[in-house]
């Protein structure tokens, strides 16, 4: 089981088009995407499983979704990890995905 004194860090791998989390150095998860124009999708999400349960995804996918939103990117939430983070957290992201691309990935299209 990871420690719940670990150090998280986010950081983006553009060279493996994917933002991964690090606890203490080591890697805890990544969230894939591929990034065209002025969107990003979001295609795949892991958490090793020592860290599954621990938050970990969470922190990984809202800092990913942060990232997005300071570049000024539109998100199509392929990865249904992902997509089910923005709807638990529509206040804080739905904003992100194209109101006429909702209804797509099951969104509502109003927070």
């Amino acid at each position: 089981m990871a420690s719940s004194a670990a150090q998280y860090a986010v950081v983006d791998a553009p060279d493996r088009e994917r933002f991964e989390i690090r606890a203490d150095e080591r890697l805890a998860g990544f969230t894939e995407y591929r990034r065209r124009g002025g969107l990003v999708a979001f295609i795949h999400t892991e958490v090793d499983p020592e860290f599954e349960g621990t938050g970990v995804g969470g922190r990984l996918v809202s800092a990913a979704l942060d990232a997005a939103r300071d570049q000024g990117l539109a998100v199509l939430p392929f990865c249904p990890f992902v997509r089910a983070y923005i709807a638990k957290h529509p206040n804080e992201y739905l904003d992100l995905v194209p109101e006429n691309q909702r209804g797509h990935f099951g969104l509502p299209d109003h927070r």
